[in-house]
């Protein structure tokens, strides 16, 4: 078990890279191959931080199922509310590489959390890595409302919009814990993530095309 964290260190980043990829699909033109790594690596730092912070002030127990997701939110906007994202559709697109980038943390922090707890069984480590896809989705979600916040300048209500979503996720992970300590009940997180994800691309990408191009596209 020593070895598995370090094995998978970048685990997480191939399964966001491929949901990135697919997400893409039909909105070439409307980004920068370039901002789109930028924002990916980004996300991926900064939820390297949220981790450490999270980890370092897991004694507010629960206190943290506010804490945290105003934390983690906070992080994504701080970099989408840079002036060169304001009221740019494209910004939609990179809010979703930073959550996504966001979310790639989450299975080889877990699963080195894990290690430090001297959990080694394989049931355990098969919960963590299954649960942390839940936390990928959602932070990829969360970043594209944000970023879609910004481009519609309505920021502060989408910034609250992704809390309040990702609040259930917080409270399950709390509740599995500290409270009924059964860690498989965290797995609920994927289809809660699932859903997430699916109904805000479907939702809300699909609003930074204009109208006339839709009309080009519904010929097709």
């Amino acid at each position: 078990m020593d070895q598995i964290p370090q094995a998978l260190l970048f685990l997480g980043i191939i399964p966001s890279l491929i949901l990135l990829y697919i997400s893409l699909k039909g909105y070439d033109g409307y980004y920068k191959d370039k901002t789109i790594f930028i924002t990916f690596i980004v996300g991926l730092i900064i939820g390297f931080i949220s981790i450490l912070i999270e980890y370092y002030t897991a004694g507010v127990y629960i206190f943290f199922i506010i804490l945290f997701p105003l934390l983690e939110q906070l992080f994504k906007t701080i970099f989408l509310n840079l002036p060169r994202f304001h009221g740019k559709k494209e910004t939609t697109i990179y809010g979703l590489s930073l959550g996504l980038g966001f979310g790639s943390i989450y299975i080889s922090s877990s699963l080195i959390l894990l290690n430090i707890q001297g959990i080694s069984d394989s049931f355990s480590t098969f919960v963590t890595i299954l649960g942390s896809f839940g936390f990928i989705l959602i932070h990829g979600a969360t970043g594209l409302i944000i970023g879609f916040g910004v481009y519609k300048y309505s920021l502060f209500k989408y910034l609250i919009f992704s809390i309040l979503l990702y609040l259930p996720v917080t409270v399950l992970y709390y509740v599995s814990l500290e409270i009924i300590k059964i860690e498989y009940l965290q797995l609920a997180i994927v289809p809660y993530g699932l859903i997430v994800y699916w109904y805000m691309t479907k939702k809300l990408m699909p609003k930074i095309i204009g109208e006339s191009e839709k009309r080009k596209r519904a010929k097709k």
